[in-house]
C-alpha cells in the first residue's frame, strides 16, 4: 500500500533525528565565530532534541475524550539561543503534521532563523502531538487517537510557552506572558497558529499564519483551480481533454476500459478509481514547486513539457507499446474522433510519462501495482502501531478538516483536471476502513475559530498567489470580500506574487543568494515580517505585553 495513495492531501518531507551531547547554544557560538563561513551542516547534527512533559488530556469536562487521562507524555522540541539577548522574544515554529526534524532547516537558515536573529530572540521548532516521537499513547488504535484534536494540540503549544525551561538558560524566566511569544506555521500549522492567537491571546503575543488553511472544507475540489488559472494554458487545456477521455470511457463506454488501462501499463490495477487516482499524480506536482533549489520539485513542468511536446517522448523501457491506432480508437470511443490529429501525440506522451514514473519503478521493486496504489486494502488499514504514523493526519482530516480533493465536485460546466471518479466516497475510503468513520468531518470544530474571516490584532495572514491551498485560506476568492483586506502592521494581510505553498518559510545562506534566489516578492515579504514583528515587540516592551 502506498502512503502516496493515502496522503495526497498534505505532504511534507520528514527525517530522522540525531541527539548530540553538546548544547545548541555551545554549537552555534562556535559557528558564529566563523560567521563568514557556510553553516550548511546537517541541521539534525546541529540541534539537540529536548522534551517537555505535557498533559495527555486538557479537557476532562469533554465526553469525547472519555476515558480521560491524567497522564503526561514527552513533547519534542529543538531550540537555538545563539542570538538571544535579555528581553528577546521566543519564536516558535509549529511543525504541524510531520516529524519535527523536517522543519529544522527553518531554524538553521529559514524564517525562524531570520526572525530570531533580527529580534535577538530564541528560535524553537515544536513538534505536534502524534507525530515524530511525540506520542501520548502506546499505539494508534482508534480508541487511542481520541486525543488527536486541534484543541488538545493548541493546548500543548500554550502549555509549552507557559512552562518551558531552556537548557543553559535556567536562570531566566522565559515563559509567557513575561516573555513575548511569537508563533509561526505553514499550511495546516499556519491555520493552527492562527487559531492559537484567537484561542490563547494572553499566551502568544502574535502569530504568523503562512498558507494557513483556516477554513475546513469537506469537498475541496477547488484545490486544483489555481493550477487551472496559473498553469501553462496549453498544458491545462490538454490535461482536461485527456482526463475527459479517460472519464468518458470509464463512466460511459466501459467496453474500452481494459484497453485504456493496458495502454497506460496499469492493467493490473483492480479498481477503476485507483487507476484514475494514479493518473492524477503528475498534475499534483504543482504544489511541490519552490524557489528554494534544495526542496523544489520540477516534476510539474517536466510533465507539462511531455504533454505539450509536438513529438513523441521516447521511453525505451516501456512496459507496453501503445500503437497510434489504439490511441486513436480510444479517442474516438470518448467522442474525440475529430481531434485525433492534435490529441494522439499528447495522449501517447501521457501514457509514456505514467509508465516511466509510476509503473516501472514499482515493477522494479517486484511489487504489484495494487500493492502500491490500491486504496481498498482493508488489511493495510488495520495496522495501528506507532510505526504506522501514516494514520495521524488522515485521522485529523477524517474527523475535523476534510480537504478531500475530488474531481466529481468540479462544476459540470467545466472539465476537471483530475478524474470525476475521484469522489467523496472514494477519498473517504480511508476514513471508513481505517477509523470506522462513516460521516463527514466535524468542520465546525475548526471553523469556530474564524474560518475564512479569522482576524485578530497581531495575527499575520500570508499566502501564495498560486497556492492550491489558497482556496481554504482568508485569501480565497470565495472568502468574504473576495479575499481582499487592508494590510496593516497590526493585521498584516499579504499575498506573495507568483508563490505557491508557504514560500516565505524557506531561506538560504548568505553566500547562496543570487538573482531570483530568493525571488524579490519573497524577500520583500520576509523583510516585512521582520519589520512588523519588531513593531509588535516594541508594543510589548512599551508595557502593552499584558494586553491581548
Amino acid at each position: 500500500m502506498s502512503v502516496q495513495s493515502l496522503l495526497f492531501v498534505l505532504s511534507f518531507l520528514a527525517a530522522t533525528v540525531t541527539s548530540l551531547s553538546s548544547s545548541p547554544l555551545e554549537k552555534r557560538r562556535t559557528l558564529d565565530s566563523r560567521h563568514l563561513e557556510r553553516r550548511d551542516v546537517d541541521p539534525e547534527a546541529l540541534y539537540v532534541e529536548h522534551n517537555i512533559s505535557v498533559p495527555v488530556d486538557y479537557f476532562h469536562n469533554e465526553t469525547k475524550y472519555e476515558p480521560h487521562s491524567n497522564g503526561t507524555f514527552p513533547l519534542r522540541y529543538w531550540f537555538d539561543a545563539s542570538y538571544y539577548e535579555d528581553g528577546g522574544p521566543v519564536i516558535v515554529l509549529q511543525s504541524g503534521e510531520t516529524d519535527g526534524t523536517g522543519r529544522l532547516p527553518f531554524l538553521q537558515k529559514g524564517i525562524i532563523h531570520q526572525l530570531a536573529q533580527a529580534t535577538n530572540g530564541i528560535g524553537v521548532i515544536l513538534e505536534h502531538r502524534y507525530y515524530g516521537t511525540s506520542f501520548p499513547t502506546p499505539d494508534l488504535s482508534i480508541e487511542n487517537l481520541r486525543f488527536l484534536t486541534t484543541e488538545q494540540a493548541l493546548a500543548d503549544m500554550a502549555y509549552f510557552a507557559k512552562n518551558v525551561v531552556f537548557e543553559g538558560l535556567e536562570d531566566k524566566n522565559l515563559t509567557a506572558p513575561e516573555t513575548a511569544y511569537i508563533g509561526y506555521g505553514g499550511s495546516y500549522a499556519g491555520a493552527f497558529v492562527a487559531f492559537l492567537r484567537v484561542q490563547y491571546p494572553d499566551v502568544y503575543y502574535g502569530t504568523i499564519s503562512s498558507s494557513g488553511v483556516t477554513e475546513a472544507i469537506y469537498d475541496f475540489w477547488r484545490y486544483y483551480e489555481p493550477v487551472r488559472e496559473y498553469g501553462p494554458p496549453d498544458c491545462i487545456s490538454t490535461q482536461t481533454k485527456l482526463i475527459n477521455v479517460v472519464d468518458t470511457i470509464l463512466l460511459n463506454n466501459t467496453a474500452y476500459t481494459p484497453q485504456l488501462k493496458s495502454a497506460f501499463g496499469l492493467s493490473d490495477i483492480t479498481y477503476d478509481d485507483d487507476f484514475a487516482q494514479v493518473l492524477s499524480y503528475p498534475i499534483g506536482g504543482w504544489q511541490g514547486r519552490n524557489w528554494d533549489p534544495e526542496v523544489n520539485d520540477p516534476s510539474f513542468y517536466e510533465y507539462c513539457s511531455n504533454l505539450t511536446s509536438p513529438t513523441l517522448v521516447s521511453n525505451t523501457t516501456a512496459t507496453t507499446n501503445t500503437s497510434m491506432q489504439t490511441i486513436r480508437q480510444l479517442l474516438t470511443a470518448a467522442g474525440y474522433g475529430n481531434q485525433t490529429s492534435t490529441l494522439t501525440t499528447p495522449m501517447q506522451n501521457f501514457m509514456t510519462y505514467i509508465q516511466k514514473n509510476y509503473v516501472q519503478p514499482v515493477l522494479a521493486e517486484n511489487k504489484t501495482l495494487d500493492e502500491q496504489y490500491s486504496t481498498h486494502n482493508t488489511t493495510f488499514y488495520a495496522q495501528s502501531s506507532l510505526a504506522d504514523s501514516w494514520r495521524s493526519w488522515p485521522y485529523q482530516y477524517c474527523t475535523e478538516y476534510g480537504y478531500l480533493q475530488t474531481g466529481s465536485g468540479v462544476p459540470a460546466s467545466q472539465l476537471p483536471l483530475i478524474s470525476r471518479l475521484l469522489t467523496l466516497e472514494y477519498n473517504s475510503l480511508i476514513c471508513r476502513l481505517a477509523f470506522n468513520i462513516t460521516t463527514p468531518p466535524n468542520t465546525d470544530a475548526v471553523n469556530k475559530y474564524g474560518g475564512f474571516e479569522i482576524a485578530y490584532d497581531r495575527l499575520a495572514i500570508i499566502d501564495g498567489e498560486e497556492d492550491p491551498w489558497r482556496g481554504a485560506s482568508p485569501h480565497s476568492v470565495i472568502a468574504p470580500g473576495g479575499g481582499v483586506r487592508n494590510s496593516t502592521v497590526e493585521r498584516p494581510f499579504l499575498l506573495i506574487e507568483g508563490a505557491v505553498h508557504h514560500w516565505d518559510e524557506n531561506g538560504v545562506f548568505p553566500n547562496e543568494t543570487r538573482e531570483g534566489v530568493p525571488p524579490e516578492p519573497v524577500r520583500e515579504v520576509q523583510r516585512m515580517e521582520v519589520d512588523f514583528v519588531r513593531a509588535w515587540l516594541e508594543e510589548f516592551r512599551a508595557g502593552k505585553g499584558r494586553r491581548v
